[in-house]
């Protein structure tokens, strides 16, 4: 089916040694705690490295391999991409370094990333701080050099920044608006509590109750119960796949003491998620508490998913025909380009190694990768529609249909996709709800 589309003697002696010293560029990430070692160095100690991977001794083999891991993310620029000169054994443990460093940049990439305001005086200048970290633009209704009074604070999370300049300035968001990679920020209504009051804030996320529902049944008792509403927002360059919140983890403890379980304590709440929305919405269904308590002191429990790593394009040339690029644990495949009467039909197909669950229930974020042409003044052209033609534990097809004129050479197709995906497991407490 087709879907459309960061003046003692002494002292002047260290400055002049230090002004004669030999510059060395910083560190490469990840080795915090090893000594400085310039670009070239630490290129020239990784293929050494890759060449002990061809030693004659098993162990030597073995210790290249693990140090190479161990060297970290920035070892991915310097590992060789043509591997013929390589022996089976060391192409083979080639292939394993770079796919734990691929695991180790997309699992830096998913982590919740940290924000400093501090020296922010205006709105504009707190949102180009946010912006600047997460890449997130701000539509807003108001002066951009509106004052905000942040406070000393210290480094903060992507939610709990934007919810600090947003009660500092009255504002609110609207996840309705804004569009791709932007958030909409409109007027605080009369009665909105502070934001930095009322969310939780858990990885990559926010977690905020808005609704509370008791319900008694009398001729059935046992229907009786009281849902939580909350809104669960994510950082908008991490759409999660395959949200949940396992039933068994989820425990509500009362202010007379009392604890409520979910009705049912075995299976998980599903959340729905979409790249064009950072939020969804869930309803938690717990039990009825005895007597009278007036709120919820802590309401704790699990977000489970599979948060995509750094996303990346891959090109394919159309007059080159088939072709295939990988890029951390993806490879696309550019299989076919088909006339499809007065269109043309580029098949591709997105390889993932490890694929955990991404492309089993939750492969709905595949359809969601930007798949487009540009023409040969640089047009860019979206496509038609869409149908499915694999879908496999790690594979899946896709064809597109463009409109690409009678030659479809001077075409070139692009197609963008995290390289990989991460599991993520974080807890949250969500504070003092009031009850009905």
């Amino acid at each position: 089916m087709w879907i459309a589309s960061h003046h003692l003697p002494w002292a002047a002696c260290l400055l002049l040694l230090i002004a004669n010293a030999p510059i060395l560029q910083a560190q490469p990430p990840g080795q915090s705690d090893a000594p400085a070692i310039s670009t070239e160095d630490f290129e020239a100690d990784v293929r050494e490295l890759v060449d002990q991977l061809d030693a004659d001794q098993l162990l030597k083999r073995q210790t290249a391999e693990r140090e190479l891991i161990e060297k970290g993310v920035p070892t991915i620029e310097f590992l060789p991409t043509d591997r013929s000169t390589l022996s089976a054994e060391a192409r083979m443990r080639l292939s394993r370094v770079r796919l734990a460093l691929e695991k180790e940049k997309a699992q830096e990439g998913a982590e919740a990333m940290t924000i400093r305001l501090t020296g922010a005086e205006t709105l504009d200048q707190a949102l180009e701080r946010i912006s600047g970290a997460s890449g997130v633009e701000f539509e807003f209704p108001i002066d951009p050099n509106t004052p905000v009074e942040l406070g000393k604070i210290g480094p903060l999370s992507f939610w709990q920044a934007v919810d600090s300049v947003l009660d500092a300035a009255s504002l609110d968001v609207d996840f309705y608006g804004g569009g791709d990679g932007k958030l909409a920020l409109v007027p605080r209504g009369p009665n909105r509590p502070e934001r930095i009051n009322s969310g939780a804030y858990a990885g990559v996320y926010r977690l905020e109750p808005t609704i509370v529902n008791a319900r008694r049944v009398l001729n059935q008792p046992e229907m009786s119960g009281m849902n939580v509403s909350i809104q669960i927002a994510w950082e908008p360059r991490l759409t999660p796949i395959g949200l949940t919140l396992p039933l068994d983890q989820l425990v509500a403890k009362l202010d007379d003491g009392a604890s409520l379980t979910p009705l049912k304590t075995e299976g998980e709440i599903h959340v729905a998620t979409n790249s064009e929305l950072a939020f969804s919405e869930l309803n938690l269904p717990l039990q009825l508490p005895d007597g009278r308590p007036r709120k919820i002191v802590a309401l704790s429990g699990l977000v489970r998913a599979l948060l995509p790593g750094p996303m990346e394009s891959f090109e394919f040339p159309l007059k080159a025909g088939k072709g295939e690029v990988r890029k951390g644990a993806v490879t696309v495949q550019l299989d076919a380009i088909r006339a499809n009467g007065p269109l043309h039909e580029i098949r591709m197909l997105m390889i993932m190694e490890d694929a955990d669950r991404s492309l089993e229930s939750h492969r709905q974020w595949i359809f969601e990768n930007p798949a487009y042409v540009t023409a040969p003044d640089g047009t860019r052209e979206e496509h038609l529609g869409y149908q499915v033609f694999r879908q496999t534990a790690s594979e899946v097809g896709i064809g597109y249909l463009f409109d690409l004129g009678e030659n479809p050479d001077g075409f070139t197709f692009h197609y963008q996709s995290p390289t990989g995906v991460v599991p993520n497991e974080v807890r949250f407490v969500i504070p003092d709800i009031m009850l009905p």
